[in-house]
């Protein structure tokens, strides 16, 4: 029987102020975990680049400062603090305190703008625990302090000042975010992303939490998004020698776009809306795509690289090898969600595909030599997707990508269930017999590679599915691969890679997690992919003994044992050295082991790396491993 309850307008709460950001606060910053505690420097820090974008500012300063306060401040205009017509408050409470109030929405004060959803600062305001707001504007000094979202006092001037600007002063409110913890590197990112895409501007960054070693890094490009795309590409080898960059104005949005190809096989598209990263792209996007397309396949039919008979190019064959920057500047974007992933406006994409076509055709007919590189390197990835295709073709015939005739190495579990089941790939034969006697065969499966696999990160798919290793691994997770992959397919949800702890056992290691990140990805990104941590050694002393399993756990970990007595230690260097016994107590059992889950926070900075790593050139991998041996303390060789 259905409940009898009163259900009246006393029952209808109306939240009033910020008080609904602070009961939802993820629908206003996406979450309230790392992602949506960065969103909000980055939220205060938009404000400042919309002045800047507007020809008003020229310097921004960020500073985090100790006890998780934040101070960002810009030589803009300075927010107003004259009395607001309809609130009766002055603009800077206004602004502060009130969602969707904004110069951003008259339509006067700011003609482009990034946070045109007008909830930035007020909704920063009502996460913070304390907030400090301060303008100097018209010769005058102004401040107003804030707890909560509300304000303690007035706005009150306290002095004089030449110059102009707003500093805003956070601290994020422990009550809304559990864990608070600014990334510089992930801090710098984004702001090196801003300073590309708004030249001229110089931004200043200050890590002050440790009084006795501050940090600072400051960005100042002159070149635009020109300078952007030379510094993703700055790990790869281009095809030509002139980049592709281009200007202009539609239906009053403003566009530049620039592209140059490398002998990589990986696409890159970075595009903007009003400087805003829109991860998942959009129309400005699909603009730039459909004239690129278009004009390849013109001037490759008009060259004769591709018959009449044969059909056209693909946008992926086109694409092949791409690093682009698409950046728009429109007055009233409209985006899906309230991060602002996907650009929406339709005029965006006939904007962008009018100005790119007008100059990527003069483009391609200056640069006759470059045209050709572009169209061959497009041509070949056509015979490429061809040859795999055929390839695929091939294989699902004999019933084996689609796991109907699984690897006679695969030594597979008896659970058919992938939510409790896990397979172990792991590094030649040797380790493949300890690890088969070792392991619960009710849900674990073993699978053995024999030597180092392909770098996948220097072939094609062609390539990839002639390799047996990869083959074999493809068909044993069961959700095919390239066009066909279907996680839903995933035969395992805990995909465990168990090498050897010395270099070689490091190299596969890296093998394996660049075909993953660069075919699988979105096995990483439902944390089905880990890292098995084998012992570095096993200590003993008479009958007792304890593993170490990080180096820098060993000292520790022999001042527990009798100084009086002999002590031996054993250093793991490989699986084999294990018996059945030790490596199921120490790695595979679920009780006991320690795996790594395998993540990846920052998807443009892992490419670049994986570029670097895997990739043809030697001289940036150089000196990326010169950086890093600096921190290096122990080293197997």
């Amino acid at each position: 029987m259905a409940k009898k309850e009163s259900y009246s307008a006393k029952d209808i709460f109306v939240l009033e102020g910020l008080d609904p950001v602070r009961r939802r606060p993820g629908m206003y910053i996406g979450s309230t975990g790392p992602q949506g505690l960065h969103h909000l420097v980055y939220e205060v820090v938009d404000n400042a680049l919309d002045e800047a974008l507007g020809g008003y500012c020229d310097k921004i300063e960020i500073y985090l400062l100790p006890d998780n306060y934040v101070k960002v401040v810009d030589n803009g205009r300075g927010i107003p603090v004259d009395i607001h017509e309809k609130t009766k408050k002055s603009a800077l409470e206004t602004i502060m305190t009130t969602l969707h109030a904004g110069g951003k929405f008259s339509g006067d004060a700011y003609k482009i703008s990034g946070g045109l959803h007008g909830v930035g600062v007020s909704v920063v305001c009502a996460l913070s625990k304390n907030m400090r707001a301060e303008v100097c504007r018209d010769g005058g000094q102004y401040v107003q302090e804030y707890k909560q979202g509300k304000p303690i006092a007035a706005v009150k001037k306290i002095g004089t000042c030449k110059n102009r600007g707003t500093t805003i002063i956070f601290q994020p409110d422990p009550e809304i975010f559990k864990e608070i913890y600014f990334d510089r590197k992930k801090l710098l990112a984004h702001f090196r992303q801003q300073a590309y895409l708004t030249k001229g501007v110089r931004i200043d960054f200050y890590d002050q939490r440790d009084p006795n070693n501050t940090f600072e890094y400051h960005f100042f490009f002159e070149g635009g998004i020109i300078s952007y795309l030379k510094y993703l590409n700055k790990a790869s080898k281009t095809i030509h020698s002139n980049p592709f960059y281009c200007s202009g104005e539609r239906e009053g949005v403003s566009v530049e776009a620039s592209f140059q190809y490398s002998d990589d096989y990986e696409i890159q598209e970075d595009s903007f809306a009003n400087n805003i990263y829109t991860v998942e792209g959009g129309t400005h996007l699909t603009g730039f795509r459909s004239a690129l397309t278009r004009l390849i396949n013109d001037f490759a039919r008009k060259g004769g690289y591709i018959k009449e008979s044969d059909q056209n190019l693909t946008g992926d064959d086109i694409r092949e090898g791409l690093t682009a920057v698409v950046s728009v500047k429109i007055k009233d974007p409209q985006f899906e969600g309230q991060t602002k992933g996907k650009l929406g406006n339709t005029e965006a994409r006939t904007a962008v595909e009018a100005v790119v076509s007008e100059a990527l055709q003069d483009y391609l007919e200056r640069y006759p030599q470059d045209t050709k590189a572009i169209i061959e390197k497009s041509v070949l990835s056509y015979k490429a997707r061809k040859a795999a295709k055929a390839a695929k073709e091939t294989i699902l015939r004999k019933g084996v990508l689609d796991g109907l005739s699984l690897p006679g190495k695969l030594s597979d579990c008896t659970s058919r269930r992938p939510e409790e089941s896990e397979i172990y790939i792991v590094e030649g034969e040797s380790a493949g017999g300890s690890s088969r006697q070792a392991r619960d065969r009710r849900f674990q499966a073993i699978l053995p590679l024999k030597g180092k696999i392909l770098n996948v990160e220097r072939v094609r798919l062609d390539k990839m599915l002639a390799s047996e290793e990869v083959k074999n691994l493809i068909i044993a997770l069961g959700t095919a691969i390239a066009d066909d992959f279907n996680i839903e397919k995933l035969r395992y949800h805990r995909i465990i890679i168990m090498c050897d702890a010395d270099s070689d056992g490091n190299h596969i290691k890296t093998l394996l997690m660049t075909l993953f990140f660069r075919h699988f990805k979105s096995i990483i990104d439902n944390g089905y992919l880990y890292l098995a941590q084998p012992p570095l050694y096993k200590i003993q002393q008479g009958k007792d003994f304890k593993y170490v399993y990080f180096e820098n756990e060993k000292e520790e970990i022999l001042k527990e044992f009798k100084s009086d007595a002999k002590i031996s230690i054993q250093r793991y260097k490989g699986l084999g050295e294990m018996n059945p016994d030790q490596l199921w107590e120490t790695t595979m059992n679920p009780e006991q082991r320690i795996l790594l889950r395998v993540k990846i926070d920052d998807a443009i900075e892992a490419d670049r790396t994986f570029d670097i790593l895997m990739g043809k050139e030697v001289t940036p991998r150089k000196k990326f491993i010169q950086t890093a041996a600096k921190s290096v303390k122990n080293l197997d060789i």
